[in-house]
């Protein structure tokens, strides 16, 4: 028995090393978000290069090209690799506009909600007092308004577009991070090399530039990360019900809506929206989940 073991311990050792390093690789890959952030990069490149990679006009119709299955499917055609919609009009064009649009929504509402969210939190965290209670209250105000009501009114008063559409979602996007930026502000302000700001005579706006909001940035820099996905999904939702991005143009909540009624015999019109959605949302969320356990050295040990 001994000799078996003596014999068989080089093998044995060779197995335990290729589990360790397989073991090492596997606590490597999981350090950072890969998969969220190829779905990320993805989506980014597909933004940019839309044209050149959509095979169709995504606003083209062809009612003789209706309801055609994707490639794989027995009446599918190679000529449109998801199929068509109830219009004749390419899937996989429209999804790649699609993430042009919804892209480009988040860009816009996110920075416009980031620079109001931030200077309000940082008014109210600063000064306190009368002016922190007028604003975090009007801050609540916001936050008891029903979003999709005021959609739906403002739609109705203004008419559907874009525009509309991106303005609604800056009004109520700011509130989360001012109240944020309020209550990191509060803390970051009494800090010793504040103090010392404030007493060797500095203005308020070089303290607020070079002490209180780098400490903001990591907290910010998290917030967008997990706002993206919300905000990709709202317009969604508007898109769903009819009050958000006006057809033809090619937004993924649009084509949901539009294939809903054909669920049963061409399933493939809401299907690959949906699942282009579910990813999205799934990879900003996880990314800021990782982002925020990252930047945070209290929770960067279990990374």
């Amino acid at each position: 028995m001994a000799v078996r073991d003596v014999e068989a311990s080089p093998d044995l050792r060779l197995d335990a090393f290729q589990t360790s390093t397989a073991k090492r690789y596997w606590r490597e890959f999981r350090r950072w978000p890969v998969i969220p952030g190829v779905v990320i990069l993805v989506l980014i490149v597909v933004a940019i290069f839309a044209p050149l990679i959509a095979p169709h006009d995504p606003e083209r119709s062809n009612l003789r090209d209706r309801h055609i299955p994707p490639a794989w499917l027995e009446d599918g055609s190679g000529k449109y690799l998801l199929g068509t919609d109830f219009a004749g009009s390419d899937i996989f064009s429209r999804l790649i506009y699609g993430a042009r649009i919804s892209l480009m929504v988040a860009t816009i509402v996110l920075a416009g909600g980031v620079i109001g969210g931030t200077l309000v939190g940082l008014v109210s965290g600063w000064y306190g007092g009368q002016v922190d209670e007028l604003l975090m209250r009007f801050v609540d105000f916001t936050f008891a308004i029903p979003f999709i009501l005021v959609a739906l009114v403002a739609i109705i008063v203004l008419g559907q577009s874009l525009t509309v559409i991106i303005i609604l979602l800056v009004i109520f996007s700011w509130n989360s991070f001012a109240r944020q930026v309020r209550g990191e502000t509060l803390s970051i302000k009494t800090e010793a090399y504040v103090d010392a700001a404030r007493t060797l005579g500095a203005p308020t706006t070089r303290i607020f530039l070079r002490h209180i909001f780098p400490g903001l940035l990591s907290t910010i820099m998290v917030m967008m990360s997990l706002r993206v996905g919300g905000l990709i999904l709202t317009e969604s939702t508007l898109s769903f019900l009819g009050v958000g991005i006006p057809p033809p143009t090619p937004a993924w909540g649009v084509m949901v809506a539009d294939g809903r009624q054909y669920v049963t015999t061409a399933w493939w019109e809401s299907l690959f929206p949906g699942l282009a959605i579910m990813l999205v949302v799934l990879a900003f969320n996880f990314f800021g989940d990782w982002l925020r356990d990252f930047l945070d050295p209290k929770l960067r040990q279990n990374v």
